[in-house]
Formats: structure tokens, sequence, C-alpha cells
């Protein structure tokens, strides 16, 4: 009897011994998921064991591996690529690696929210430099948007281009004498003359086709030069027997534009050699991503009932959509790109001095700004982290990332893409680099030709003109 009572007692025991096990694993679940949670929204206990919310930084450099300072501080073996944990607020960053010059930038972390530096490039400081190619006094050059391929133009018809790419750069004829009309085929002459101006370029994504604006005379007519098969390429404006003002490439291959002709844009199927019906009337200028279309336009007519707030417009539709959408009312024409960043897109419209940035789902405002000048032009940057607005040398820029504008200026209004995070320019022969939004200001080259386009190309190459020669310097260790 007493041993069965001593069994029982060993049962409630054991019973008891197990609940309490699992009420103190469900505690530890709860306390670890909730302590993963607030440190997921950033939340951390300081130095003086106080709560304080945090954020992330995550830093990537070219080339990868430089040494991180943050706020003075650089721990060891703290290098990127890799992600920090910092208190909301200022921070400043410098990267440093032997070998390279250094790059610097005071960002603000914000609460709960991941910051990202992907863009800081280091040059190399002692460079060696290789003569590629002589350069020929009357010849220009375009670079394609991913600085792979670069297309050499003169007076003659006899054109070429170049894969940036290859360690060994072997030009690639053009004959582009029969795709302009811009050109005379005198017999006194053996190749023939361009006698036309070239006041535009425009490439495909793939960077296989490029579009020519050219004007002969008091004339403009618009040119896709097919580079792997120049049979292939299309006089636009001859073809569809047309006066366009404006034309933008719609999709990778090259097949489809988007067409502006007596201020009504149009979509042009180049293949099949036909042109659509006006899909916007009175369109002042548009931007596009893939199929979707922004723009503005003027009403196509005006009342005495309707104010005069309402002459222009915003407007938004898909290509195959018969339905425009009309999304803002303005006293004025203003400027309008459409872009992606990470996984939502935006509406930017610049009005004059006055930015501002929409969702495109619903076209709410998400930020607005006011400039001290007013823009003539905006560009995207290449995954939508930037918008760049210009006229002649004042500049601004739109930071995504960091929701903030900053207003800088260059030494000239001549300038360009070095790669696509960074700009440059060259004064008095020098060539001067900078970020996207003006910081890390450096000069990277000497004797260097202001007329020829200066790019990086796979990360490790810097192309630029000297002494009429092609130069190419390794910017990274080899």
């Amino acid at each position: 009897m007493i041993k069965n009572m001593d069994i029982e007692k060993q049962k409630k025991r054991q019973s008891l011994r197990v609940i309490i096990s699992e009420i103190i694993m469900v505690l530890a679940v709860i306390v670890t998921v909730t302590v993963l949670a607030f440190i997921v929204s950033g939340y951390w206990i300081n130095s003086d064991f106080e709560v304080e919310r945090q954020g992330m930084l995550q830093i990537s450099s070219i080339p990868s591996g430089a040494n991180v300072e943050i706020d003075g501080d650089s721990p060891w073996l703290q290098r990127t690529n890799t992600s920090k944990v910092l208190a909301s607020g200022e921070h400043k960053i410098v990267l440093t690696k032997d070998g390279y010059d250094s790059w610097s930038k005071t960002i603000n972390i914000k609460e709960g929210l991941l910051y990202r530096l992907h863009y800081p490039r280091l040059f190399l400081t002692e460079r060696t430099s290789e003569h590629m190619l002589p350069i020929t006094g009357d010849t220009m050059a375009t670079v394609s948007p991913d600085h792979a391929t670069m297309v050499f133009v003169n007076n003659t018809t006899k054109w070429s281009f170049l894969n940036l790419n290859s360690d060994k750069l072997e030009p690639k004829p053009l004959d582009i004498s029969k795709a302009f009309s811009s050109v005379s085929l005198a017999e006194s002459s053996s190749t023939g003359l361009f006698t036309g101006e070239i006041i535009k370029t425009d490439w495909d994504n793939d960077g296989d086709h490029v579009l020519f604006k050219v004007r002969q005379d008091d004339k403009i007519e618009w040119v896709l030069i097919d580079l792997h098969d120049v049979a292939k390429s299309v006089n636009i404006t001859k073809e569809f027997s047309a006066d366009f003002s404006d034309i933008k490439i719609l999709d990778n291959s090259a097949n489809n534009l988007l067409a502006v002709r007596n201020h009504n844009l149009h979509k042009i199927d180049v293949s099949g050699k036909q042109i659509s019906s006006v899909l916007v009337e009175n369109i002042i200028n548009f931007d596009h991503f893939d199929n979707e279309i922004v723009f503005a336009a003027k009403h196509a007519t005006i009342t005495v009932d309707q104010p005069t707030d309402t002459e222009y417009y915003i407007g938004y539709f898909k290509l195959g959509d018969d339905e425009i959408t009309e999304l803002e009312s303005l006293d004025a024409p203003a400027e309008v790109v459409l872009s992606r960043f990470y996984d939502k897109k935006y509406i930017t419209v610049l009005d004059g001095n006055q930015l501002s940035v929409h969702q495109k789902d619903d076209y709410s405002e998400t930020t607005k700004f006011e400039l001290t000048f007013a823009p003539d032009q905006m560009v995207v940057g290449h995954k939508g982290e930037f918008i760049l607005m210009s006229t002649d040398s004042s500049l601004a820029t739109l930071d995504m990332e960091a929701d903030l504008v900053r207003e800088w200026t260059i030494e000239n209004n001549n300038f360009g893409w070095l790669d696509n995070d960074m700009l440059y320019t060259v004064s008095d022969g020098e060539l001067i680099v900078y970020d996207f939004d003006g910081y890390n200001r450096r000069s990277i080259a000497k004797n260097t030709s202001a007329h020829f386009p200066v790019a990086i190309t796979d990360n490790k190459w810097l192309y630029y003109v000297s002494d009429d020669e092609l130069i190419r310097e390794w910017i990274v260790e080899h």
C-alpha cells in the first residue's frame, strides 16, 4: 500500500516537472520571439543599458574588401561588403584600401530602416596607361548605357564601333552610306561624306541599336542603326514620311518606339513598319517604364467654364489599354518621369522648381521639395535610386534611398556618366568625377579630351581620349 502511494507521488511530481518545463519552454519562446521582433524593428540595448531604436547600414564597394570607418572608429576586420546595426541619426562613413584613394559620406540612419550604400568606388592611385587606338581630329563618339560599346562617328560614311570589355580592342566597321539622307556620295569622295549634324543619341538597353537624331540644314531625321547588321538599320523619318519631334526606344530590342508627331504620341512597330493611331493628343513630354507611360499634356479644348489651372495635366496609361487616367491638373507645362525603386513604382513631377514624388498606383504624394532653380531636364538612375535634374552647370539630385534633395554645381555644363552611379566633367584637361549626388569630387586624370565620352567598363577599366589616342587604364589591381 505504501509502495503504491510512493509511485503515485512520483507520478505527480513527474507530471508537475513536465508542466513546469513546458511552461518555461513556452515563456522562453515568447521571450525569444519578442526580443527578435524588437531587434528586427530596430530596438537595441546600448552600452548604458538603455533601450533605443536603431537602423541598419548595408555597405558594399568597388573594389570589395575596403576598410570601413564609422564615426572615426574602425573595428577590427570590419570590411565591405557587410551590414552593421547603427543608432539612428547621422554617421560619417569613410572607406579606405591600401593603394587606393578614399571615399566618405555622412548618412542619416532612420529608426527601424535599412540604409543601402552600394555605389562607393575607390580608384587605384598608381595606374598604368595603355594606348589603344589612334583617334582622328574629326571623330566623335557615343557610349552605350552599360558602357560596354563605343561607336565612333566622323564626317565619312565609314564609322566603327568597339567592344570595350574585350582585352584586345578591334574596331568593327559600320557603313552608314545607305542609312542617312545626310550623306553625299560624290564621285570625288572614295568613301562618301556624312554631312549631317548629330544632335542626340539614344541606345537600347542591350547596346545593340543606336537611335540618331540628325540635323541637315533645317530638316531633322531619325535613324535607328543596327550595330550588328547595319543593313537592317531603319531611317524612321524616311520610312514613315513624317517629321517627328521626339522618339524614344520602347523595348530592349528597339523593335518598338514611342514617337511624337504634330504634338501627338504614337507607337511605332519598326519591323512591321506600322505606326499606331494617336495615343495621346497635345503631348508636351513623356516617359515610360516597360509598357507603362506617364506624360504631361495640354487639354484638347479649353472652355469658358474650365478654369485656367486645368489647361495642362499629368496622365498615365498602359499600352494595350484604351483608357487614359488623368492624374493631376496643372497651370503650366511640367516634366514627368516614371521610375521603379525596389518593388515600387513612382511618378516624379517637376513643375518649374517644384519637385513632387508620387506612388504610381494611387498617385499619392510621398514627398515634395522646392528647388532654388528650375531644371530643364531629369534623368533617372539605372535602378531608380536617384533622379538627377540639371540646367547648365546647376544640378539637383533626389536620393530616393535617403529621401532628400541636394543641390550642387559642376565646373561646366558639359558632363556625362562615368558609370551607372558617377558623373564626370573635363575642365582644362582635368578629368573630374563625382558621385551621383555631387559628393566625393576627385580628379583622376590629366590632359583629357573634353570632346569624347569617358567610361568605366567591367568595373576594371577607365577609357578616355588624350592627345588623339584612346587610353585605357586599370582602376583596380589585376
